[in-house]
């Protein structure tokens, strides 16, 4: 089954996303070795080549201050479910 997460949806990542896949904006963060599983980020940018989607995902702290971005796939992140949807 294809998944197709959005821009700007709310995500969690459900393993552990290395330091060496990270782009880190803020250089206090260089020293951990990988994000934790469960961490929430936001996708900011979707990219579909037409085999799979990879998706640019920003990692900021509690005062909305971005510290990484990460190219994920869809197997590494599930999107976060506000409210009930009902058919």
């Amino acid at each position: 089954m294809s998944k197709h997460f959005r821009v700007l949806d709310s995500v969690a990542i459900l393993k552990p996303i290395s330091n060496k896949r990270l782009a880190l904006v803020e250089p206090e963060y260089a020293s951990i070795s990988s994000l934790p599983v469960g961490l929430v980020g936001t996708i900011v940018e979707v990219y579909d080549t037409g085999k799979e989607c990879q998706y640019l995902v920003e990692f900021a702290d509690s005062r909305g201050s971005e510290y990484a971005m990460a190219m994920l796939k869809a197997d590494e992140i599930l999107v976060l479910q506000y409210e009930l949807a009902v058919a």
